[in-house]
């Protein structure tokens, strides 16, 4: 297929469906690029302007992600797709990340200094303890250290005329020198690990892009359909940065720092549901009578017929009843639906539907039991359940 037919379809989904989509999964990451700081919360450098460098760096590291597995993905094809239970595994680790920087970041802004009245206006600049037993203290040497009608020393001149102690207009003071960007290396450094990490928690978009790249049948066409997504969520991804980075100066910090942990504990909880690992508990109609309605209808050739919509609600029916000892096939249909359904991971196998249209899935005669299946970001779930025949 033409690499910028390729291109055209990865920005497009990009832009139309993966801005909710991949933002709900992988935005978590973002607040890396604030959490960490050690600065006081009204440093600068967490202003819009400030906050440039490292999301640049992010967006750069997951476009450069985002390229080399399309690559490989269109090298070499399916083997080097992630199955189901490994991408649930890597949620569950990136949300327990997300909820680790989240309270960092909590703690962080419980600690950030308050500026006070100089110790002349009757008192020492005031502390705030930590939650782990140190003290963030404002370091502003108050007025009555220096002796009275007294300037504090300047020094030798340096080079281009400014004063020992003070940095040149446009120097490192402000950042935007060659030792501010120094300074901010390992900064950006970790932006862009947090962008390519973006790569282990795909979102349902990603999924149905990473299988456009397997049947390219190239590297360069693999390339083009996953840098065109990396691009086309590009502009969302800068805007929830840029805004965390704005949030982190303000009193809004705490708002920012408590959705961060609830984003993560939301992906844990996705990757948990996504691999199986949580119980069942929001299923009111199985066993009910309103699971007949997905009962399967076996055909003159022996093989049983189920049809499940998938919605962007979920699939309907929620719960579907065969026999056991039987093939089945499952068409599963869709009507314009852009959400996470459209992909889904059932018998430890990915499949991307259409935005409106039917996949059908084979399965071979399974034993009494239950088959569970997932969307591909593990927030809806569905069931097949196998009885023994009449």
């Amino acid at each position: 297929m033409n690499p910028a037919a390729l291109f055209a379809g990865g920005l497009v989904a990009g832009l139309a469906a993966g801005t909710a989509s991949c933002t709900a999964v992988q935005g978590g990451l973002l607040i890396g690029l604030v959490a960490p700081s050690n600065g006081p919360s009204h440093s600068p450098s967490h202003g819009p302007s400030g906050g440039l460098p490292p999301v640049a760096a992010f967006l750069a590291g997951r476009l450069a992600a985002h390229t080399a597995l399309g690559a490989l993905l269109g090298l070499a094809g399916a083997a080097v797709q992630v199955g189901p239970r490994t991408r649930a595994a890597l949620l569950v680790a990136a949300g327990t990340v997300v909820v680790v920087l989240a309270v960092r970041m909590l703690r962080r802004r419980r600690c950030a200094p308050v500026r006070t009245a100089p110790e002349t206006a009757g008192g020492d600049p005031r502390e705030c303890s930590c939650p782990d037993g140190g003290h963030a203290q404002d370091r502003t040497p108050p007025k009555s250290a220096l002796p009275d009608n007294t300037s504090p020393p300047r020094g030798p001149a340096l080079p281009g005329g400014a004063p020992r102690g003070r940095a040149p207009l446009g120097g490192a003071a402000r950042g935007t020198g060659f030792s501010g960007i120094a300074a901010h290396s390992p900064t950006l450094v970790r932006a862009g690990v947090l962008g390519m990490a973006t790569i282990l928690v795909p979102c349902g978009v990603t999924i149905g892009i990473e299988v456009v790249a397997v049947g390219a049948g190239s590297a360069l066409g693999g390339a083009a359909a996953l840098a065109g997504l990396a691009l086309g969520t590009a502009p969302a991804f800068a805007a929830l940065g840029l805004l965390l980075r704005t949030l982190v100066s303000t009193r809004l910090a705490v708002l920012a720092g408590i959705a961060a942990l609830a984003a993560g504990l939301f992906t844990v909880g996705s990757g948990l549901r996504l691999g199986g690992w949580l119980p069942d508990v929001s299923l009111p109609e199985f066993g009910s009578p309103a699971a007949a309605a997905g009962r399967a209808l076996t055909g003159t050739d022996g093989v049983q017929r189920l049809t499940v919509w998938a919605t962007p609600e979920g699939f309907r029916p929620g719960i579907a009843v065969a026999a056991a000892g039987r093939p089945v096939e499952i068409v599963f249909r869709t009507k314009d639906n852009r959400g996470c359904t459209r992909t889904l991971a059932i018998d430890d196998h990915d499949v991307v539907l259409p935005v409106t249209g039917e996949r059908v899935v084979r399965l071979a005669a399974r034993p009494e039991g239950r088959l569970r299946y997932a969307c591909g970001m593990g927030m809806y779930v569905g069931f097949v359940r196998f009885e023994r025949s009449p």
